[in-house]
């Protein structure tokens, strides 16, 4: 069993752009500059965002964070978003999900700029990315091709079943896992909540994505062995021998699992630090395009 090292291989791409950062100002140009904007104070999303104005300062960019009260209107934000849209220093940015109930998501997500869409959100981004054509790709489902390419994961005639439809990780997934070209050229099954006999599914799979966010939920029963696991879930589990009163767990039962896979990702430590990793590389890629 190989362990797929989100963190090692995040750490990586960080250097990678870090080098590309360099050039740039060598060549006296303008470092990219990303812009997060957050909407209420919900703890999880607050840890988050800090986490990637953090990754910005490793690697050299520019970062802004944007933060708004829960009462915040659609209409005020819709107002930053444009100008956010028409401010020529932010190359990328992001609104950090969920929104408070007032909001209403899809009309915010359409009103962002599509070239400076770098988490890959927008209908015109997800559209160029299922037609095959160079877009931002959305930053998990991204850090999870970067995973299985870095690894020499073979995709090709694979079985591959996704376990989830968001918009967000499954439905892309299913899509570049199906796309010409590696990571892809596999058959895709897409699995949800209305699956029947999911069970029968998994275990001819050569490849589970799953990104459902129930713990535990792929028990080594429902997979053969040799299979690839790309564990997307993670959720907090309360536990009393825990400092902290939970711990963190994947849709996959790890410890059963991992004992028939030939990869697998750990949670934490697998998916999650990719995610972060790919946003700064959509940045860097909205940065060159605007040039």
């Amino acid at each position: 069993m190989i362990l797929l090292d989100g963190k090692k291989v995040s750490n990586d791409i960080k250097n990678e752009i870090t080098l590309e950062v360099e050039k740039m100002k060598e060549r006296g140009e303008k470092v990219p500059h990303l812009a997060a904007v957050i909407v209420g104070n919900d703890g999880a999303s607050l840890t988050y965002v800090a986490s990637k104005v953090k990754a910005c300062e490793r690697v050299g960019f520019d970062s802004t964070l944007i933060r708004m009260s829960n009462t915040t209107s659609e209409i005020e934000l819709l107002d930053k978003i444009e100008e956010l849209n028409n401010n020529p220093e932010i190359d990328g940015f992001i609104i950090q999900l969920p929104l408070p109930k007032q909001i209403d998501t899809q009309k915010v997500l359409m009103a962002v700029d599509p070239n400076k869409d770098v988490d890959g959100f927008h209908p015109m981004n997800f559209g160029k990315m299922a037609l095959d054509m160079s877009t931002f790709i959305p930053a998990t489902p991204f850090g999870i091709l970067e995973l299985l390419e870095r690894y020499g994961v073979e995709t090709n005639g694979k079985h591959t079943v996704v376990i989830g439809r968001s918009h967000i990780v499954g439905r892309p997934m299913s899509i570049l896992m199906g796309r010409k070209g590696f990571p892809g050229n596999s058959t895709v099954t897409l699995t949800h909540s209305h699956t029947k006999n999911i069970n029968q599914i998994t275990t001819q799979a050569d490849i589970i994505i799953s990104a459902l966010g129930v713990p535990d939920f792929l028990k080594a029963e429902m997979v053969k062995d040799d299979v690839v696991v790309i564990d997307v879930g993670i959720s907090r589990v309360p536990d009393e021998t825990s400092p902290r009163g939970y711990v963190l767990k994947g849709d996959v039962d790890f410890e059963n699992v991992s004992k028939k896979a030939s990869y697998i990702t750990p949670v934490p430590g697998g998916v999650g630090p990719m995610t972060i990793a790919m946003l700064l590389k959509n940045t860097l890629l909205a940065r060159e395009r605007r040039q």
